[in-house]
């Protein structure tokens, strides 16, 4: 009896097991690498700025230190088209007002100063741009086409609000200031901080 129980039960396995369909074979091949993720991100070469531009950066600079809003409108004056505001206001007097509410000039340009300038090109005309992001279109600012320093520092500057804006289509919105390759001072807008 044992070994007619033993048998059935062998056989009852050995039916089971040749009644099972074939195993499922899955062939997977080895994922392929993203380059993007496995590319170190190239930094741009600094920008150069020319003689004229860094002698007129620096004025800028040692006047923004003295805490001389005067001295800046001066240097301003030098160029009838400058812009510091979209009301027509005259600079002085706009800076003036800017810096009773609580947003200094004077500090504001020298924190522009100490970011990296980036270049544009304008009607044939080189301009240094500071900070170096208020340099590139609207189209390339988009925080995922950005390195992560740059995103970064992009939301440092313009905050949610103005990457939101950015988003939207329209060009940098922060603060920002422009020289251009003769030493002309082109702009000096405060953006979001002062300027709207």
């Amino acid at each position: 009896m044992r070994f007619a129980s033993f048998t059935a039960l062998v056989a009852a396995l050995l039916l089971a097991a040749c009644s099972q369909a074939e195993p499922e074979v899955v062939v997977s091949l080895p994922p392929l690498s993203d380059e993007r993720f496995t590319e170190v991100p190239v930094e741009p070469a600094p920008v150069e700025i020319s003689k004229a531009a860094a002698k007129t950066r620096d004025a800028l600079i040692h006047e923004a230190t003295r805490g001389s809003l005067r001295g800046l409108a001066e240097i301003a004056a030098r160029n009838r088209d400058f812009k510091s505001n979209v009301g027509g206001q005259s600079h002085d007097r706009f800076w003036d007002l800017l810096r009773r509410t609580g947003v200094d000039p004077n500090r504001k340009l020298r924190e522009l100063f100490e970011q990296p300038a980036g270049l544009r090109e304008i009607d044939g005309q080189r301009w240094y741009v500071w900070p170096d992001l208020a340099a590139k279109d609207a189209a390339d600012l988009i925080p995922e086409k950005l390195t992560f320093q740059d995103r970064r520092r992009l939301e440092d500057l313009i905050r949610e609000d103005g990457i939101a804006r950015i988003r939207a289509g329209e060009g940098y919105p922060g603060m920002r200031t422009a020289i251009s390759e003769d030493g002309t001072w082109i702009y000096f807008v405060l953006g979001q901080d002062g300027e709207e």
